[in-house]
């Protein structure tokens, strides 16, 4: 193998093509990157970043001197696939042959419909939107966040430690309750309420307001909610529109997640996925499914380039369960596992009510997913449990 080529530059695509040199491919490395910034690390762009505790430099996941070895086309984005003859048409008119291709392109923030022209309007995913995020957080007062998963989430808590006037609008029962269940979510529904958020759940957004600049939102029921600055956190989906066509297979059920085997191997010899796009198959649970969080990506490059420069034939181990964490406010939030499997969920140490806790989630007497809030050294002796037990097949 030659060239190969890797479509997104950034964490899942930089780790692989780290990946490929670590395991001994000496040709040609070039990765297609549609943002014009080097590889950075989205996590702090809800956080510290917004807050302006840190700047553009600590985001940077290269050291200094860059990658050696690795060939940059930034600003360029992948428009199209061959991919029996392994060769992508890229935005600026060129294309690109590749004797092996990796596909890291990501996924893109939702945005609210109606509201494209409208200023004071934001999504959060990439580092221009975090710029002008946190431009327009500067003169603000109130805040609309809609959408309670994690960048709404973390982006009510640290609005608030801004100072200014939040209101969180969710359509479930609890900000991250479709992450991790119902119960737990709404411990932590508490946090925010207690930082001063105002919550409301099981709301619907119908319109934002205003003329030329947003200047609230309306809820289903009437409601207008006053804002100088509304945020989407509303989901995200995979960017593979320009693999229509190419015969890389795509899955309906994983939101247009290019579909892989266990190694991160599409069906088109040659070709791997990794990162937010690509939805692996799980033996664990019997299904394809995407991972959105920051280990998911650092572990699925090693085992993409394994398969990759082995033409598919290297085995991988058994997938970890899925791992995430959160910071809001001054409460560390890590949870494991898949929640969706258990009947139970006990809180085994700490207190909810003063957000020091650890929940275990089971399926009969088998842990399917522990949650930790500010139980940092317990959760990691968890977490390697987790990480190290038998895998039950689904």
């Amino acid at each position: 193998m030659n060239t190969v080529c890797v479509v997104g530059a950034s964490l899942a695509g930089l780790l692989t093509a780290r990946a490929l040199r670590g395991q001994g491919h000496e040709g040609r490395i070039v990765v297609v990157g549609e943002e014009p910034h080097r590889p950075y690390d989205r996590p702090p762009l809800s956080k510290d970043f917004l807050k302006g505790a840190i700047g553009e430099a600590d985001l940077a996941l290269e050291g200094e001197g860059g990658e050696p070895g690795i060939e940059w086309r930034l600003g360029v984005a992948a428009t199209g696939l061959d991919a029996p003859a392994r060769r992508i048409t890229l935005s600026d008119g060129g294309t690109l042959t590749a004797d092996g291709i990796v596909i890291a392109t990501g996924a893109a923030a939702r945005r609210l419909p109606g509201t494209g022209g409208l200023a004071g309007v934001h999504s959060l995913r990439t580092l221009d939107d975090a710029r002008a995020l946190r431009a327009d957080l500067r003169a603000a007062r109130r805040v609309v966040v809609i959408g309670g998963g994690f960048i709404g989430a973390e982006v009510a808590a640290t609005a608030r430690e801004l100072g200014l006037d939040v209101t969180l609008v969710e359509s479930g029962p609890a900000p991250l309750a479709g992450v991790i269940g119902p119960a737990m979510a709404g411990v932590l529904a508490g946090l925010h309420e207690r930082r001063g958020v105002r919550l409301i759940t099981g709301a619907y957004v119908t319109e934002v307001t205003g003329t030329g600049r947003a200047d609230g939102v309306r809820l289903a029921d009437g409601t207008h909610l006053p804002a100088d600055v509304v945020v989407a956190g509303i989901g995200a989906t995979p960017c593979t529109g320009w693999l229509a066509g190419s015969g890389v297979e795509l899955g309906r059920d994983v939101g247009g997640g290019v579909l892989c085997d266990e190694g991160g191997g599409t069906g088109v010899p040659g070709i791997v996925a990794v990162g937010d796009c690509a939805a692996w198959y799980d033996p664990a649970l019997g299904r394809h499914h995407r991972i959105e969080h920051w280990t998911g990506a650092r572990q699925r490059a090693t085992v993409a380039a394994a398969t990759l420069l082995s033409g598919g034939t290297a085995r991988p181990e058994p997938a970890r369960p899925p791992y995430f964490w959160s910071d809001q406010y001054d409460v560390k939030i890590q949870f494991i596992g898949h929640p969706g499997e258990a009947d139970t969920v006990t809180v085994e140490e700490g207190d909810p009510a003063t957000h020091s806790f650890l929940a275990v989630f089971r399926q009969g007497e088998r842990p399917v997913a522990v949650l930790g809030v500010n139980q940092v050294r317990l959760f990691t002796r968890w977490r390697r449990h987790m990480e190290t037990a038998p895998v039950h097949t689904g």
